[in-house]
């Protein structure tokens, strides 16, 4: 008799990348989660240390133009840059799956409509537009927030489409039509649980850009305002030392590429399990 118990065990297996992304993700959220009780010093206390100090023993990612603490700075900014990064994602694919799904399911005339509209957005990228949406709204973290959250809808509107339009094809939502079941609970009860694994892999994708594009409105001075601790506000004030105090822009960019690399190694891990080609072709 062969012994099949290998390969389950090794198909069953989860990969490196995903175990390595979690980690790495959880740490973060961790530290951004406890900075209030990591924090050695308040974030925005000027002169917690000399300026322009190097990293020590008292000021473990050194200090700032104004001598506060930056390693209080990044781990506080942390909760910022998250915190509009998740926020941005959910707003972003409540409105964007929503849009998707009448666009699947209210009829010729309304997903003609919708898929033109999507389409016109879809061809400018997404950080040209939180742009344009924070220049006009004006800055702040509430309207950067806004802005990155509205600049991800027309990417998780293609994407609920497509998974939906998918779905509509199948056998067994024409049987749900054919029984009298309407469109309305057919979409809650059956298509929802089938594309919901999916949305779920393009939100921990989305999270990453929303992230980068949170840091990149604020190193321009459009998102997060000064004195708050955001990575990208951090990066900008730290741009002017680059040269005498290179720490002041190291230590926000880890943050970020850490950050970014954890979510996308968990998103990328995820797409392959859930993809089935993915799984046939490993």
């Amino acid at each position: 008799m062969t012994d099949t118990s290998a390969p389950l065990a090794s198909r069953r297996r989860l990969p490196v990348s995903i175990l390595i992304g979690t980690g790495l993700a959880v740490v973060i959220v961790a530290a951004a989660v406890l900075a209030p009780s990591l924090i050695p010093f308040d974030p925005m206390r000027m002169a917690a240390g000399p300026r322009l100090a190097a990293p020590s023993f008292d000021h473990l990612f050194g200090t700032d133009e104004f001598g506060r603490d930056l390693f209080s700075r990044v781990l506080t900014g942390g909760r910022l840059s998250l915190g509009i990064g998740l926020t941005a994602v959910v707003s972003g694919l409540a409105i964007g799956g929503l849009i998707g799904l009448v666009a699947a399911f209210a009829g010729r005339l309304v997903e003609a409509t919708l898929l033109r509209i999507i389409d016109v957005l879809y061809s400018f990228p997404d950080t040209l537009i939180a742009l344009a949406l924070v220049a006009f709204l004006g800055p702040g973290i509430e309207n950067a927030t806004l802005a990155i959250a509205i600049s991800l809808v027309p990417f998780y509107a293609r994407v609920t489409y497509g998974l939906a339009a998918a779905e509509r094809a199948k056998p067994y939502v024409e049987a749900a039509k054919l029984a009298g079941i309407h469109t309305g609970r057919l979409v809650r009860v059956h298509v929802m649980p089938n594309i919901g694994q999916s949305l779920v892999v393009m939100g921990t994708l989305g999270f990453s850009s929303a992230i980068l594009s949170a840091a990149g409105l604020s190193f321009l001075g459009l998102g997060v305002q000064p004195p708050s601790p955001e990575w990208g506000a951090i990066l900008a004030s730290g741009r002017n030392y680059i040269n005498k105090a290179p720490w002041i822009l190291i230590f926000p960019g880890v943050a970020i590429c850490l950050t970014v690399l954890s979510f996308n190694l968990i998103g990328d891990s995820l797409r392959d399990l859930v993809d089935p080609r993915r799984k046939d072709r490993s």
